[in-house]
């Protein structure tokens, strides 16, 4: 089964913002391997973020993180970005607040 991808607007607007066009290309085709099989890839989250998964990519660098709707057949990358423990702009500390704020 294929499924649909969809960037939500942080996801979309987090790539563009990168001014590395290798670090683009490599993201949008680790994107794209998501159409099959998205559950066996990445590791599920837990606490805020149970039920969305993350995949490491570009060097194990940058993470997408991502949320599998199997009765739609689609998988919603919701932010990708750097992991950067501890700093604001770290992407697991934006996915949470686009929870908390409820704008997944």
């Amino acid at each position: 089964m294929t499924y649909r991808i969809e960037l939500a607007p942080t996801a979309l607007q987090a790539l563009a913002k990168l001014s590395d066009r290798r670090i683009q290309l490599t993201l949008r085709d680790r994107i794209d391997h998501l159409a099959h099989d998205p559950e066996l890839q990445g590791k599920p989250l837990g606490g805020e973020l149970t039920g969305y998964r993350s995949l490491r990519a570009v060097g194990q660098r940058y993470r997408i993180i991502y949320r599998v709707e199997r009765a739609k057949v689609l998988v919603l990358i919701v932010t990708l970005g750097l992991r950067k423990e501890g700093d604001k702009q770290d992407v697991y500390a934006l996915a949470k607040k686009l929870v908390r704020l409820r704008l997944l």
